[in-house]
């Protein structure tokens, strides 16, 4: 393992944070000072950070998050707002994996692990989030479909091409793997039907399915194996052929969905 990976999973700090504190100097490996973050060490090695050894935890930790509304996707708050942190139980440093708006309910997963975090939101891994939008102005025709399907012309640029189920007359399924800034909502309001109500329930190979709005597990080491599987690069785009997602036990609020802010 990396040597900055290694004191991230320990929980000291994020992955950028790490580089920095072996670049300073303070970081040692069986003695010998050590200032290249890609040194290779193992759990053998006598690891210390300012003369105090480092032990990290034997397993990393992942869980998923229904967040409910008025919940923000952030470690901290400056206004002291809840955060998906303060709900989920556990022992270790935990960061949010991606963003959800306040507003925005659904599907995030807390991890230790930086660098599972980094490859499933990262927007070259290309990891497809699926979220059902129930949207203004039903019924959703075709030509609206069409252009959400084939890439809609944003204000900072054309979004890649979507994958697009329409649910009911007025909610859609919407498959991206961008992580632009509120970019599901802005693509619906480009082709004229502002986003009422959104709820992101599928992130690569999970599915929200019925965790209730606000309840959190821990994924399996089955799960686990199957997002790093998808932040590898593997993936099935957004034109694959894949089921609807089934709707959440609790219904989506007004919202929309934010980019990706991976720990670093």
């Amino acid at each position: 393992m990396r040597l900055a990976k290694y004191l991230a999973h320990a929980g000291l700090a994020s992955r950028r944070r790490a580089e920095e504190i072996i670049a300073e100097g303070r970081v040692s490996v069986d003695g010998e000072t050590v200032r290249d973050p890609a040194r290779d060490v193992d759990e053998r090695r006598d690891v210390r950070v300012d003369g105090r050894r480092l032990v990290p935890p034997p397993d990393r930790e992942v869980f998923m998050l229904h967040k409910p509304a008025g919940v923000v996707s952030t470690a901290r708050d400056t206004h002291g707002r809840p955060t998906v942190v303060d709900i989920v139980p556990a022992r270790r440093r935990l960061y949010p994996v991606g963003r959800l708006d306040a507003d925005t309910t659904g599907l995030i997963l807390l991890t230790d692990d930086g660098e599972l975090a980094h490859r499933l939101t990262h927007p070259s891994f290309e990891v497809d989030k699926t979220y059902l939008a129930t949207v203004a102005g039903a019924p959703v025709r075709e030509v609206a479909l069409r252009r959400l399907r084939d890439g809609v012309e944003l204000e900072d640029g054309r979004t890649a091409p979507a994958r697009v189920d329409r649910v009911r007359p007025d909610t859609l399924a919407i498959t991206i793997h961008e992580g632009r800034k509120r970019q599901v909502r802005r693509m619906c309001a480009a082709v004229g039907h502002p986003v009422l109500a959104l709820c992101r329930v599928r992130l690569g190979p999970l599915e929200l399915g019925e965790l209730a709005e606000g309840a959190v597990r821990a994924l399996t080491p089955e799960e686990i194996a199957a997002l790093s599987r998808a932040g590898a690069g593997g993936r099935h785009g957004p034109g694959s052929s894949r089921s609807v997602p089934r709707r959440p036990s609790r219904p989506a609020r007004p919202g929309d969905g934010a980019g990706p802010a991976p720990p670093r």
